[in-house]
């Protein structure tokens, strides 16, 4: 076994975590056939488990090794948002396996060009005229490509005040210089939005720009497709930072990438059905 460092700390306060919300530690032992002693070690920061039983501990909870080793606010975030849930319960159902089966990142690459979190902008359909600043984050888990993103909707009557909160969680393929998405809204779970995206070369910062186009399964909320600029800002997860700063922005608003702005437009193109 091997003493814990920076990210095996980050480690045990991940399982400590996950077992949390999993019920009784000794469950969780009994379910992966792991010593109850030998896990406390684990969830102590005594010990780091070894490869074989990192692998055991990830596919019980339906997650990579890697993912076990994130900041610990971050990884918060991901099992407080309810995204391993969502995900999990997703792929029992038969429908969705099959519609994944052929898209499975087959071959080596890492991808570490595109995993990350962004910054999203687009048209708000709720906020007509409007910029929506989202974020958007890019994983690997396991054979996937996973991504989520979050939106915040302020009070009309209040701007300090939260209205609205979207939570969309999904897959990624990418394909021939291009990023495709498929992606669930998770709160009132009525919506699915598909996404293509090609990423900016020509540019020194990292954007992907591309469509998203969503359909709702009832009248309240219309169908659409607009133009979406993604803004790289770094590795890792989405953390309470991120979300902070999500937001609806004029237009003008110099926070916004000019790039991100150019791309956009003036909002005339949005396609909304009426």
């Amino acid at each position: 076994m091997e003493h814990l460092g920076k990210d095996g700390s980050a480690l045990a306060a991940n399982l400590r975590t996950l077992c949390d919300r999993h019920g009784s530690v000794a469950a969780v032992c009994r379910k992966i056939n792991v010593n109850r002693q030998q896990f406390n070690k684990y969830l102590s920061g005594a010990h780091i488990p070894s490869a074989t039983n990192l692998r055991i501990i990830a596919n019980y909870f339906g997650l990579s090794v890697a993912i076990l080793f994130t900041d610990p606010d971050e990884f918060r975030t991901l099992v407080d948002g309810n995204f391993f849930h969502a995900m999990a319960t997703a792929r029992q159902l038969p429908e969705f396996s099959r519609f994944v089966s052929s898209m499975i990142v087959e071959n080596n690459a890492d991808h570490n060009d595109i995993v990350g979190v962004y910054d999203r902008y687009q048209f708000s359909s709720i906020y007509k005229g409007f910029v929506l600043k989202s974020a958007f984050c890019i994983y690997r888990n396991k054979e996937f490509l996973q991504h989520y993103y979050v939106e915040r909707f302020p009070s009309f009557d209040d701007p300090s005040k939260i209205e609205y909160v979207f939570k969309y969680y999904g897959f990624c393929f990418p394909v021939a210089d291009r990023l495709f998405t498929a992606d669930f809204e998770g709160i009132q779970s009525n919506e699915m939005t598909f996404g293509v995206y090609a990423r900016v070369k020509r540019n020194s910062k990292k954007f992907m720009f591309g469509i998203a186009s969503g359909v709702a399964a009832n009248v309240f909320r219309q169908p659409y497709s607009t133009k979406v600029a993604l803004h790289y800002r770094g590795p890792g997860l989405l953390c309470r930072e991120h979300l902070k700063a999500l937001t609806v922005m004029d237009r003008n608003d110099p926070a916004i990438p000019r790039e991100a702005l150019q791309y956009l437009g003036d909002g005339s193109d949005m396609i909304q059905m009426s």
